[in-house]
């Protein structure tokens, strides 16, 4: 998508589809917008999406990159694949949850995500946090690239078969 030019700036589990071959498809462009920005700087300024998904930049207000608050989204989405449950409700510094990312305090920011875990503090996998930690970043340039993503050690491990994925799906039907 970012390849092709656009940002998507309302990713969420709802907008995320699979075929019957379980590729993955996004759906819902109403708030897409060009990579460049509407202007050419490189910058977006609209107040779009959904709250809960937003970047911390999109909340304040600031001119942001749309390809950064995309990764961000994207992060929130796979905690919640991961986890069960959001990493916090608002990427704010009022929600005690993002607090604990904004200053950095990310023993405590797991300590409070295991709760309730099976296998406790081993529930999350440290190349897992370590790419959530700068996935969620509150600072936009300290976010991985697209290209970071794919040469993250969480990201380069193992992977589902189609079979498997089928098999998983259909116990849960």
């Amino acid at each position: 998508m970012h390849n092709k030019g656009l940002v998507h700036r309302d990713l969420k589990p709802d907008n995320l589809l699979l075929d019957n071959e379980y590729n993955l498809l996004v759906a819902d462009f109403g708030f897409a917008a060009p990579v460049e920005g509407r202007d050419g700087s490189g910058y977006l300024r609209s107040y779009v999406g959904t709250k809960p998904y937003m970047a911390p930049e999109m909340h304040l207000g600031k001119p942001y990159k749309g390809e950064v608050v995309d990764i961000f989204a994207a992060a929130v989405i796979l905690f919640i694949m991961v986890a069960g449950t959001p990493p916090f409700s608002l990427a704010k510094d009022d929600d005690g949850y993002y607090k604990t990312i904004i200053s950095k305090k990310f023993e405590l920011f797991w300590r409070y995500h295991i709760r309730g875990k099976p296998s406790g503090q081993y529930f999350f996998s440290e190349d897992f946090k370590n790419l959530m930690q700068h996935m969620l970043s509150n600072d936009p340039t300290e976010r991985l690239s697209i290209q970071e993503i794919k040469e993250h050690p969480w990201y380069k491990g193992p992977v589902a078969t189609k079979a498997e994925a089928y098999e998983e799906c259909k116990v849960r039907r």
